[in-house]
């Protein structure tokens, strides 16, 4: 049987031909709950001409990556790697690869993140049970172990630093609960690597994810994966294949461990990207960084006092990453969020879930961690807020 020719090939249908132009977007300075600005050196590098994915540089960048991984983690898990997806597809790999039909999970709820753990665990076929707290307040060591002894679950899985409340999770202690009780610890550190203290091994913490567009300044795709000995070793004795194949850490060890198995096309340019992140992090000293996001969040905190606004969160468990401040009683809340973005370019963010419409968010993260920007934030909501307030306010 002949090819069609081309006098046989249908007519293409135009309807959908539009002359557009090449891509412009406007400047804006990033500071809601993610991503935020990506370091200029970062752009450079996302910039620079593609290399094969097999390429035996890019496999020796490879390595380098995942050693900085293992330093802003403060981890020496052997299978530490940047997930070829953004955070969601790192946390979907936690629960993918250590989660088996019918296994008990318990999810610490208190807040939007936490909801999105179950749902994935309740995916994979987990008999999920939930322990919960008010959006805007962290678990005690006390609710988590009575929790642990009336589920016995084979997981627990805590949000370190929860993006839609600003609630940063006291850790000391969570990890030997977990060995006391016989189950892995799965962590959710999206809103903290690079910004807050985080200490991957100290903690006991078996499992962990973050992503690459928030504390590391890098834009989204790519999602840092960790898994320690303990959870390798359940995962070697799963009973059936991993249900997620893209995500199996099994095969993706063999592509990112010492054999370099071709398992899929990796973000040559994303991987670029984060190797200066990491590198400049390493830099600038995990120390160093955690110190700058606490002093300009303090600064951002008292700023907003002054101004008689109220944050969400109480001090001692305020993310430096992330504050929610509540929005005062007459003011809309998107309508100024929208002014700040649309008349000064700058993004902050809205409510989530329980908390949809009664704050707003505003992010410090990685290269945008700057008293400059603290000013900036701080100027425009003594000038233009007023504006915007009821008169019942």
């Amino acid at each position: 049987m002949s090819l069609p020719t081309t006098q046989t090939l249908p007519a293409v249908n135009q309807r959908h031909k539009k002359d557009f132009g090449p891509i412009a977007t406007p400047e804006r300075l990033l500071l809601g709950p993610g991503p935020s600005n990506a370091h200029p050196t970062v752009l450079n590098a996302l910039s620079r001409p593609p290399i094969g994915h097999l390429d035996p540089l890019y496999v020796d960048l490879m390595a380098e990556v995942q050693e900085l991984l293992r330093y802003a983690w403060q981890t020496d898990n052997r299978l530490t790697l940047p997930m070829s997806g953004t955070g969601s597809a790192a946390m979907e790999a936690t629960i993918a690869n250590c989660v088996e039909p019918g296994e008990t999970v318990l999810v610490a709820v208190k807040g939007y993140f936490g909801n999105r753990l179950k749902d994935m665990a309740d995916r994979y076929g987990a008999n999920v049970k939930t322990i919960e707290k008010s959006w805007g307040e962290a678990f005690s060591l006390e609710e988590l172990e009575a929790a642990l002894i009336s589920v016995k679950p084979s997981i627990l899985a805590i949000v370190h630093a929860e993006t839609s409340t600003g609630v940063c999770q006291p850790m000391h202690g969570i990890g030997d609960l977990c060995r006391k009780h016989n189950c892995l610890l799965l962590l959710d550190t999206v809103t903290s690597l690079g910004g807050v203290p985080l200490f991957i091994d100290e903690w006991r913490v078996d499992l962990a994810y973050s992503c690459s567009q928030k504390g590391l300044s890098c834009p989204p795709g790519l999602g840092p994966f960790t898994m320690g000995p303990r959870a390798e070793s359940k995962l070697s004795q799963r009973k059936g294949k991993v249900p997620n194949w893209y995500l199996d850490v099994s095969l993706l060890n063999k592509y990112w461990g010492s054999d370099r198995v071709y398992h899929h096309t990796a973000p040559v340019n994303m991987n670029f990207g984060i190797r200066e992140a990491l590198r400049l992090l390493a830099q600038e000293g995990l120390e160093n960084s955690w110190e700058r996001h606490k002093i300009n969040a303090e600064k951002l905190w008292s700023g907003f006092e002054s101004l008689g606004l109220e944050l969400h969160v109480p001090e001692e468990l305020r993310l430096p990453t992330l504050t929610t401040l509540r929005i005062p009683k007459g003011v809309d809340g998107k309508a100024f969020a929208l002014h700040l973005l649309n008349s000064h370019g700058i993004e902050i963010g809205g409510g989530l879930g329980d908390l949809a419409g009664k704050v707003w968010r505003i992010g410090l993260m990685g290269y945008n961690s700057t008293s400059e920007n603290v000013n900036k934030v701080l100027n425009l909501f003594e000038t233009e807020l007023p504006r915007f307030r009821g008169t019942d306010s």
